[in-house]
């Protein structure tokens, strides 16, 4: 009883100890080499003398898959592949599976057998040490290695690696069977065609379209659809009020249709009770901008009315409210990186559809890069007639180059950095307890370094005031660096630490590691557009293709005594491309890096400029469209008729401008000579009643007399001038009818 009793113990132990294996163990085949991997895996090797081609091989049931899909057991002198049989004895769920391998060596016979295979296992860390001499730098790398395996390592040659390789499981172990399909005799007359798939979908994949907005066509900023503003032209000077009279001032009138001091009539709604700002209107007692029909002051709050009235919200009050749906998106968009498509529908009654879906659009694509959304995230497309006009934003699933790279690269616009391989080892034996750790020198050589500045002032950890002291330095190896800390000494000191990026073979980066304030940084950014091609004309609205350019000013102060190299990180949004650059650019860590040389105690100013391609619809007549065709004539964009004709129109309203101002002169000169000759009027009258004062009454007449005589020349140069202006006006409508833009007669779509 007693013996049973130790039997049943000793087979439960073995059991359980059997259950509770978590390594690959092969019977009287030592470990000899471990390399372990960044993605989750690791590499063993074993080699051992075989007799008679048995092996037993224990393998937990977890790791069975893994090591049936990568196992390689070959001759070791001759490296020929040995075949690999073993029985099935064990279910496909036991906690443990125990294979005889027969590798196919006769009895009697002795083989040296090299055994490999691949499992599971944490992944390693890297750590860094730099430390800088006068013109060179000696850069150690050090890998940390968790052994984890449920096995010692005795006298193990411990290497590190990683490279772009996918690892994944894969079921082998288990019994397939495949169930095939009874087919019948029944002839097909008819096949339904496969489901569509949809070129449109949020971050889940195709299909999954999500519609963030629709805007009316009233609800989209124009200049073509809004009304011409009216200028009113005031040539009368405030009322002059006599301190010493008592019944002079400023009427109740008065005081009621002037605006608070530095504010619009609109802007006074504000100040009225009952009134607040709802982010589109003013509303009143509660009722939104939008639900009343309120007018205050002469300006019409407007909105759906009561009782069911027609709606009456006037253009700029639409325009106002397409504005704010856009710009709540547009937050959205920058926030979540989302990629959308601009949809435009035609109205029937529109003459091109096509043309006019597309320039709807344009015109709210527009808008949303003028928000910040990144250009390459926006496309436009039109989609013909509607029953009315109208433009819809719907997401898109990001393209394949910018989600290939995960979540990150998904929402990151620049280049993937290069991923090569890289393969560590240590030469020397070592001992690895399970679950303990140990550093293996992985790297230790001498490399190009030398100390520079990155200014980031638009990164999550950057300083948009000061640059950060760093360390530029190479990858001397043909193996690829990963990303890790780094600790950086100068001459038996410690001076900082970073974090680096993962560094390409023979390729560079740049480590911050210190904030010293002494690369101070001023900027300044604005925003313009450059006319590219023109490409039609209609009622005085002009379409253009520009370059939206997008200018940021930096002025760098270097206040230390030496000379530095700064780097200035620019990183670019999806369709923004950096022009005119005439700085050295370097593509280190994944961003563009901008070299700026600073002597000491110097000051320099650089401008970056990034631009894209938009499609613009301007007011021919407005300054702005004319100082934009200014500069698109002394560019080489226009054909010469073109050139000769746009500079025609522009000399006509650059006379029409100076005719105008001299007319604001004339009259200012008019008023003072009526000012003038009202105070001489006075004064005669008063020394009328002194006989004395004949002479000086004789030299204020004539006085009078020139002052009448300039005030008549004056009125007749006005006359001359507003006639001058008439025509000049007429002679610009004429130019403006001439003007032929047979360059480019068809609006197109922008790329994306």
């Amino acid at each position: 009883m007693r013996h049973c009793s130790f039997v049943a113990l000793s087979l439960a132990a073995l059991v359980g100890c059997g259950s509770s294996l978590r390594h690959i163990a092969v019977d009287k085949m030592p470990l000899g080499k471990v390399v372990v991997y960044r993605n989750g895996v690791a590499y063993y090797e074993r080699r051992a003398q075989v007799t008679a081609g048995k092996l037993t091989v224990r393998v937990p049931r977890d790791r069975v898959d893994d090591f049936l899909k990568s196992l390689t057991v070959v001759d070791a002198r001759t490296h020929t592949p040995l075949p690999v049989a073993f029985p099935r004895r064990q279910a496909d769920d036991a906690p443990v599976i125990e294979m005889q391998l027969d590798v196919g060596i006769p009895d009697g016979t002795t083989a040296d057998v090299l055994m490999t295979y691949v499992t599971d296992a944490v992944a390693w860390k890297p750590s860094y040490r730099l430390v800088l001499g006068d013109d060179d730098a000696m850069l150690e790398g050090w890998a940390v290695v968790d052994n984890l395996s449920g096995e010692d390592w005795r006298q193990v040659e411990v290497g590190v690696g990683s490279s772009a390789a996918m690892s994944f499981r894969y079921d082998l172990w288990s019994v397939r069977t495949v169930d095939r399909e009874q087919l019948a005799a029944d002839e097909v007359f008819a096949t339904a065609p496969p489901t569509a798939v949809s070129p449109y979908g949020g971050p889940g994949g195709a299909g999954e379209v999500q519609n963030l907005l629709i805007l009316d066509a009233n609800e989209i900023r124009d200049v073509a659809n809004l009304p011409p503003s009216e200028t009113i032209v005031v040539t009368d000077r405030a009322p002059t009020i006599d301190p010493a009279s008592t019944t002079q001032g400023i009427t109740a009138d008065y005081t009621q249709n002037i605006p608070t001091t530095g504010r619009s009539f609109e802007a006074t709604l504000g100040t009225a009770a009952g009134s607040s700002s709802d982010g589109v209107g003013v509303s009143f007692s509660g009722s939104s901008s939008l639900e009343n029909q309120y007018v205050v002051e002469g300006v019409n709050t407007t909105g759906t009315g009561y009782g069911g009235a027609a709606p009456r919200i006037d253009p700029y009050q639409a325009v106002k409210l397409g504005d704010a749906k856009l710009a709540a998106v547009a937050s959205g968009l920058i926030q979540q990186r989302q990629y959308v498509v601009v949809q435009g529908f035609a109205s029937p009654r529109d003459p091109n559809p096509a043309a006019a879906a597309l320039d709807r659009a344009n015109l709210v694509r527009n808008q949303l890069i003028d928000a910040g959304v990144a250009p390459g995230r926006v496309r436009v497309e039109s989609r013909g007639v509607s029953a009315s006009a109208n433009v819809q934003i719907v997401t898109e699933t990001a393209p394949p180059e910018a989600s290939s790279g995960g979540a990150h690269a998904a929402g990151d616009t620049r280049d993937g950095t290069p991923i090569g391989e890289s393969l560590f080892q240590s030469r020397v034996p070592m001992n690895v307890n399970d679950g303990s750790s140990a550093m293996v020198s992985v790297l230790r050589t001498k490399t190009r370094g030398r100390t520079v500045y990155l200014y980031d002032g638009d990164g999550e950890r950057g300083n948009a005031r000061y640059a950060f002291k760093a360390v530029r330095l190479e990858n001397p190896t043909d193996q690829t660096l990963e990303a890790g800390p780094i600790t950086v000494y100068g001459a038996d000191r410690y001076i900082g630490e970073g974090l680096t990026d993962t560094v390409a073979p023979n390729a560079a980066v740049v480590v911050p590691y210190a904030l010293d304030r002494q690369i101070v940084v001023d900027r300044d950014g604005r925003v313009a557009d450059e006319l590219s091609r023109l490409v039609t004309l209609e009622r005085g609205i002009l379409t253009a293709e520009v370059q939206h350019v997008r200018t940021t000013a930096l002025t760098l102060t270097n206040r230390s005594t030496v000379a530095t190299t700064v780097y200035v990180r620019h990183a670019l949004e999806p369709g923004w491309k950096l022009i005119d650059n005439q700085l050295p650019v370097e593509r280190i860590g994944g961003a563009n890096l901008v070299a700026v040389d600073l002597e000491p105690g110097a000051s320099r100013t650089i401008e970056l400029r990034d631009a894209t391609p938009m499609t613009r619809r301007l007011e021919l007549g407005a300054t702005d469209t004319l100082e934009q065709l200014k500069v698109f004539v002394a560019s080489p964009h226009p054909s010469a008729q073109l050139r000769d004709q746009l500079r025609a129109l522009l000399a006509i309203h650059a006379d029409l401008f100076d005719q105008v101002d001299r007319i604001a002169t004339l009259r200012d000169h008019a008023i003072e000579y009526r000012e003038r000759q009202a105070e001489l009027t006075e004064q005669l009258v008063a020394l009328r009643k002194l006989k004395t004062a004949t002479s000086l009454s004789r030299q204020l007449a004539d006085k009078a007399a020139d002052i009448s005589t300039r005030l008549q020349a004056t009125t007749v140069a006005i006359v001359e001038a507003q006639d001058r202006v008439m025509l000049l006006r007429v002679e610009f409508q004429d130019a403006l009818a001439e003007l032929h833009l047979d360059d480019a007669r068809a609006t197109v779509a922008l790329a994306p």
